[in-house]
């Protein structure tokens, strides 16, 4: 279709984008959506907005609109504010926690703001509230300029509209960066008109000689601004070559050249308006009226309104092109502007966080005194959430500080830089931080935030030494927390790359310098789980399992004690601390840390078959890291994708994302998740009788030279090593390693090593006798929380039963493990032991899928959530999505489960698979 609007006038040579966009707002009924256009100044951006804008209300819409300001980017929440201005008394609708954290983000509560994403959520929420009457259209014009904070809450936004009937479309210059740019959402490019169209219009917008025509149609090169601004000042500017001077000054020229025809103090109004970060006529009045030394009135300014200068209402002045700001400003000299600048920071008296950004500006040198302002508005920007802002400000602020108060300034915002994602910002911080001479915990901090940035292997021992060395200096002047974030920053990297034997010797000995365990900070116990895993084993199994009897755990205590728990191998407390700590994440609004926390929970849940753990964390974590931009987490979450696709019995699968995770992680040298990417592989193939294939890529993780190796981690694949051994003749190989990895751990019982040395002793006995008894031994253990270990143990044991010609004892452990296998949906296995049951003279029924395998990840995430009792709105608080999403993917959910209400959704989830004659 195309768009009309009467009472714009024609627009010439946009077809194709009149029909982008009219297919949007046609399709509101079924789905939203979000489109971003770009282009060159002038290029026509503002006007396909305004058609947009008029259709849209034409048709019974809700047009929300925020437009970008470049002097308003320091302000937190300025176009978020003047998008939901009309919509604010809505916020009534929402729940209180929602409410709070808009008031904080506006700076209606003292309150600290919550995290980014909780206000981003209420957001959401507020626009789907306003949809609910009528679909909704949100315009972001100059998207370049809006500030950060209001960019970030709506690529948020725009990410989850899918369901809703919201129709975002934000317009952007070309080449400036922006979260909404940045976003990965559908965009378009605007190019200069076609030849014929640039010629219509030109002509109607003034009557050329040949010569001028061609010069202007060369000069305008079909941008629709040019070809209607250059001829109202062509007979006054000097014809250039083509290409000699860029079109956006030659604009910004032609704007000048009108602005100087206008009366004097109509320039000092226009001058004012543009360093002013605010419309309203009374501040621009006062200000230029101190400049001028005399009061000035409003009529003043309609000369500018009459030139199409400016848009003027007794309470508001806008300039109709961001160029005409941009040529006024420049025309001015450096000395007149900055008086504007100092009368309008008089007029904003009682608005420190406008005021200071005019008392800074066009001023070098020290000035604490205004240093000192610019840093309490960083410390309120980021009370309210806006951490882009605050470094903004704190990085001014250091400009005018003294060297002692510059670096501890510049060291602020590089850290919330770092928060933020800004590592382009951060190092050169840090490089002018070290030319300013810093004390012995500045260093160290900048050490570390350097370190936090450039993720790198830990190397030699001088490194680590180096690193460990800056900590305990941090330490010895009395920052406690920074030495123990270094020294966590050390024992991680040696757990993503393991380090030649000399470093880990120092990060061991560091850690031991710490403290022990049972120290009340646990993050020493997580450095030192990290740092030696083998050897505080038994301590940190302790301390954990004494913890998971507390019922007064926080968040943090969670999100240290999962991790401490993986790293010596308790899978079942570390699912148990991880998923406490996703859920204190999510509600928090912490969603930066939630990847890493769901990529190694979806881990723990797969290696014991906890499917409706293991699936939607790897879907979320893989969501929320490329919404967050971190490769490395998208790449974790797909090794935990193969290792369920392995276990689960689907090879083809396990490969695909087990080479996806190896594409992202062997490049930056991120041995651990290469070592995990294998899992899937050895699973898939000892569930399809692959075993040599399995051998060689267990090996792997032995093996020094591989990108995969890790010598704490290739123990946990102890048993299923022994496992492809028993199959491939290399029994011997692997009692060998079975030595090996005793030595390194012991047997802390409980742990996944453990329960593999268990499987490898039995399937690697000398003789029937030993075999025998090794096998009573393991299934004797308590496996109450390794269900697949039991089952995979009651498979061989049946296998070895069978070929012990003990045929009728065989078929208990069989049936046992077949039963077992199916419950837990391991298809390969299944059919291994319906196999050795057929081979023993017993046939076996065969189990059709489970109606909750048909789910996707999500829909089985938000179906289990549901079946909980929680609301639509709930779940969408909780997986930061729409209420309306969630009711898309449970209207999908019905079906395939064969269910028509909610309260049918537990027994659906938990039906076990149906029985068929083979």
């Amino acid at each position: 279709m195309s768009i009309t609007v009467n009472n714009l006038g024609p627009l010439l040579g946009r077809d194709a984008e009149t029909e982008l966009l009219g297919s949007l707002l046609d399709g509101i009924r079924g789905s939203g959506g979000p489109l971003v256009l770009y282009g060159e100044p002038g290029i026509g951006k503002s006007r396909l907005l305004a058609v947009a804008a008029a259709v849209a209300r034409e048709r019974g819409f809700t047009v929300l609109s925020t437009t970008g300001v470049q002097s308003e980017a320091h302000l937190a929440f300025a176009g978020l504010h003047q998008l939901l201005r009309p919509v604010r008394f809505r916020a009534a609708d929402l729940p209180a926690t929602q409410r709070a954290a808009l008031d904080a983000a506006f700076g209606l509560a003292q309150e600290p703001a919550p995290e980014r994403f909780r206000i981003a959520m209420a957001v959401l929420d507020l626009l789907c509230e306003v949809a609910t009457d009528a679909p909704l259209l949100v315009l972001a014009e100059d998207a370049q300029w809006l500030d950060r904070p209001t960019t970030e809450v709506l690529a948020f936004v725009a990410r989850r509209i899918q369901s809703d009937p919201i129709v975002l479309v934000a317009a952007a210059r070309e080449g400036y960066p922006s979260p909404l740019v940045d976003a990965g959402l559908p965009q378009h490019r605007l190019s200069g008109l076609a030849p014929a169209d640039a010629m219509t219009l030109l002509d109607a917008s003034a009557q050329l000689s040949p010569v001028i025509r061609d010069r202007l149609l060369s000069e305008a090169a079909g941008n629709p601004l040019a070809l209607i601004e250059l001829p109202i000042t062509a007979a006054r500017l000097e014809p250039i070559a083509p290409g000699s001077l860029p079109l956006t000054q030659r604009l910004e020229q032609a704007f000048a050249a009108r602005v100087s025809d206008l009366p004097e103090a109509t320039r000092l109004l226009l001058l004012v308006t543009a360093h002013s970060d605010d419309e309203r006529v009374s501040d621009i009045l006062e200000a230029a009226g101190a400049v001028a030394g005399t009061t000035l009135g409003l009529e003043l300014l309609e000369p500018a309104a009459e030139a199409a200068i400016v848009d003027l209402d007794l309470h508001t002045v806008r300039f109709r092109h961001p160029l005409i700001r941009s040529a006024v400003r420049q025309s001015a000299s450096l000395s007149r502007r900055r008086q504007v600048h100092e009368a309008l920071a008089e007029v904003l008296r009682a608005e420190p966080d406008r005021r200071v950004w005019h008392r800074a500006a066009l001023i070098s040198g020290t000035h604490e005194e205004i240093a000192k302002e610019l840093e309490e508005a960083a410390g309120r920007a980021r009370r309210r959430g806006a951490l882009a802002v605050a470094v903004t400000a704190l990085r001014r602020a250091a400009q005018l500080s003294p060297s002692k108060q510059r670096v501890r300034r510049l060291l602020a915002a590089a850290q919330l830089a770092f928060e933020l994602g800004q590592r382009d910002v951060v190092t050169p911080i840090l490089r002018e931080v070290e030319h300013l001479d810093p004390d012995p915990i500045e260093r160290a901090r900048a050490t570390w935030i350097e370190e936090v940035v450039h993720t790198r292997p830990l190397g030699d021992a001088p490194r680590a030494a180096g690193l460990i060395a800056a900590a305990e200096h941090a330490g010895k002047a009395g920052d406690h927390d920074l030495q123990l974030d270094m020294a966590w920053l050390v024992a991680v990297r040696a757990w993503m790359v393991d380090p030649v034997p000399s470093a880990r010797r120092v990060l061991v000995e560091a850690a031991n310098r710490l403290g022990d365990p049972e120290s009340a900070d646990l993050r020493i116990l997580a450095i030192q789980a990290y740092a030696d895993p083998f050897g505080t084993a038994p301590a940190v199994v302790e301390r954990v399992r004494a913890a998971a009897a507390d019922l007064h755990r926080d968040t943090d205590a969670a999100r240290l004690l999962g991790p401490a728990a993986a790293a010596v191998g308790d899978f079942d407390l570390a699912a148990r601390f991880l998923g406490e700590a996703v859920d204190g994440l999510r509600t928090q609004g912490r969603l930066g840390h939630l990847p890493r926390m769901l990529t190694l929970q979806g881990s723990m849940a797969a290696q014991v078959a906890d499917w409706a753990v293991a699936i939607p964390a790897a879907e979320e974590a893989r969501r929320l890291a490329t919404e967050l931009g971190e490769p490395q987490w998208i790449a974790a979450a797909d090794t935990v994708d193969s290792i369920i696709a392995g276990i689960r019995g689907d090879p083809d699968a396990a490969e695909r994302a087990a080479a996806r995770a190896e594409r992202i992680a062997v490049p930056t040298g991120a041995n651990i998740t290469v070592a995990f990417a294998q899992f899937g592989r050895i699973f898939a193939a000892l569930g399809a009788g692959r075993h040599s294939d399995a051998y060689e890529v267990a090996e792997r993780l032995f093996d020094p030279a591989s990108p995969a190796h890790h010598p704490i981690v290739a123990c946990w694949l102890i048993g299923d090593l022994a496992e492809a051994a028993l199959h491939t003749g290399r029994i011997n190989e692997a009692r060998a390693r079975v030595k090996q990895v005793e030595s390194a751990t012991g047997d802390i019982p409980g742990t996944c090593i453990a329960v593999g040395l268990l499987h490898a002793r039995a399937l690697l006995a000398q003789d029937p006798q030993e075999a025998a008894g090794r096998f009573e031994e393991a299934l004797g253990a308590d496996l109450t929380h390794w269900p697949l270990q039991r089952a995979r143990l009651l498979l061989a044991h049946g296998q070895w039963l069978r070929r012990q010609r003990r045929i009728a004892e065989s078929r208990t452990p069989l049936r046992d493990a077949r039963d077992a296998f199916d419950t837990m949906s391991c298809a390969a296995w299944s059919n291994q032991a319906r196999r050795e049951l057929r081979a023993s003279g017993e046939a076996s029924r065969r189990r059709d899928l489970a109606a909750r395998d048909q789910l996707t990840a999500q829909e089985l995430q938000i179906a289990q959530l549901a079946a909980q009792g929680l609301s639509n709105r709930d779940i969408g608080q909780q997986l930061y999505l729409s209420h309306r999403t969630i009711g898309t993917h449970l209207y999908r959910v019905f079906p395939k489960l064969g269910i028509t209400s909610r309260g049918e959704l537990r027994s659906a989830l938990s039906a076990r698979t149906a029985l068929r004659e083979p």
